[in-house]
């Protein structure tokens, strides 16, 4: 039985979009090699091999391949079984594939959706698009596995876990979610062998390219209101690893394969509980990797022995999410992260030579201009060697997004407009979307003037 799974491609005149694989699915300018690797696509792959499936991945947008050529192997590949990873952001682009893919296919063969995007729990789609079979809400791993299986066995699919589908009487099904698999380590390691694997690019730092990217952990143990995965992927604050020893023999085993240079930990929040990132340097260290490699992590979760260790087996960049220089801010945001021990993990990181990326927003619950102005000298007092200022969006299923609802703050449902940087589809008590644009504007030219000075200090030292 063959499964087609596909990343199809999303763009527009100047701009190709980042969809599977990014916690924040956006517009990026055509000049950007920002690629992040499709981890649930390709692990669902793996677990289909693995099953006896025949599966055939697609990453359109890695590719940079157009329409013509995605659905040209859509048709050739003669699937038996079609799965789509959309999001919210993309959903316009989702549907018109949707369609596309039906014309091709005929209407005998399955099509389903997964991915971040809120509704795939409900009867939304399936009621609203006669063209698509099946949904899948959250982690769709093993409930893709379970769906293909009950198709080709002809069983029943009430089991399938998370799965919206039609009930043969007019009306819709939608199965009860299933529990997030507990044990990281059960699953296969991705199937990359048919993905571009140099085209993936997330270098904090400017670590060496090629790149590998791979995961510790999954999930957050913490509940900003604004972070979409772990509502709509996981389903609240669940927090799971992978032995260290797993996650080393990845590693070794994709450098052997692939001859990266790097490899970045794109874990949700990297560095939670320090015995077992304590135990993962070591065991990177025993191995004697040789390669620089980076994390994303929570300042607030760092000390001192945790950072040493971590340089001592090889790390040299990290990304480090700070969002609001004003602590009330990240208060209303849940983000639970304290100002004061941001600046103090980031000395230490500064001290220790290992590079820092810093993530800054706009827009959240409680922004007025004085707060957003403490967290532009909050991002030019920690003086990072590059930051990233975005655009708050709410993505709908996330606590964000409800508050928005409930305040009259959300001033679009145009998903096309949920790009993060170029546009606010928020307000808040204190601002209008255009003030927070404007706010998030003078983030970006703050932080271009202080590199510009920087450089120039930095060239008179030397």
């Amino acid at each position: 039985m063959k499964i087609f799974l596909g990343n199809a491609p999303w763009s527009k005149p100047g701009f190709y979009g980042v969809r599977a694989g990014s916690r924040w699915p956006h517009f990026e300018d055509a000049s950007s090699k920002y690629i992040p690797f499709p981890f649930f696509l390709a692990y669902a792959t793996a677990l289909l091999r693995k099953g006896g499936f025949t599966p055939l991945l697609i990453d359109a947008i890695a590719e940079g391949s157009d329409e013509a050529s995605f659905f040209d192997r859509l048709e050739a590949f003669k699937p038996d079984v079609v799965f789509f990873e959309i999001s919210s952001a993309s959903l316009s682009t989702d549907l018109a594939v949707l369609r596309r893919a039906r014309q091709i296919l005929g209407p005998d063969v399955p099509i389903v959706f997964g991915g971040a995007y809120h509704a795939l729990g409900t009867a939304e789609l399936l009621s609203a698009h006669p063209e698509l079979n099946y949904t899948l809400v959250g982690e769709y791993e093993y409930p893709l596995l379970a769906l293909v299986t009950a198709l080709r066995d002809t069983t029943s699919l009430v089991d399938v876990p998370g799965l919206a589908h039609r009930d043969g009487q007019g009306g819709v099904r939608v199965n009860p979610r299933g529990e997030p698999q507990p044990n990281l380590d059960a699953l296969p390691w991705p199937d990359r062998d048919m993905l571009p694997m140099e085209r993936y690019n997330d270098r904090p730092g400017g670590i060496p390219e090629p790149s590998l990217q791979v995961i510790a952990s999954r999930g957050c143990p913490f509940g900003c209101v604004f972070c979409a995965w772990p509502q709509l992927m996981y389903g609240g604050p669940l927090y799971r690893t992978r032995s260290p020893k797993d996650v080393v023999d990845e590693i070794e085993d994709a450098v052997k394969r692939f001859g990266f240079k790097s490899f970045y930990f794109d874990d949700d929040t990297f560095n939670v509980g320090k015995k077992r990132i304590l135990a993962l340097c070591a065991e990177i260290k025993a191995r004697n990797l040789g390669l620089p490699w980076g994390i994303m992590a929570r300042a607030d979760q760092m000390d001192r022995e945790m950072l040493t260790a971590l340089k001592d087996a090889g790390l040299t960049a990290l990304k480090y999410g700070v969002e609001s220089g004003a602590q009330a801010v990240l208060e209303q945001a849940c983000k639970g992260l304290d100002l004061d021990r941001v600046r103090q993990t980031v000395a230490i990181t500064r001290e220790l030579g290992i590079h820092y990326h810093l993530t800054f927003m706009f827009g959240l619950p409680g922004e007025t201009r004085e707060t957003a102005r403490q967290t532009i000298a909050l991002a030019l007092e920690l003086d990072s060697d590059s930051a990233q200022f975005s655009i708050a969006t709410p993505f709908p299923g996330s606590r964000f997004h409800a508050m928005l609802v409930e305040k009259g703050h959300l001033m679009s449902t145009n998903f096309d407009e949920y790009d993060g940087y170029h546009n606010a589809v928020v307000r808040t008590d204190a601002l209008t979307h255009e003030d927070i644009v404007a706010l998030h504007n003078e983030a970006t030219q703050s932080w271009q003037a202080h590199l510009k000075a920087r450089q120039a200090r930095r060239a008179k030292v030397a």
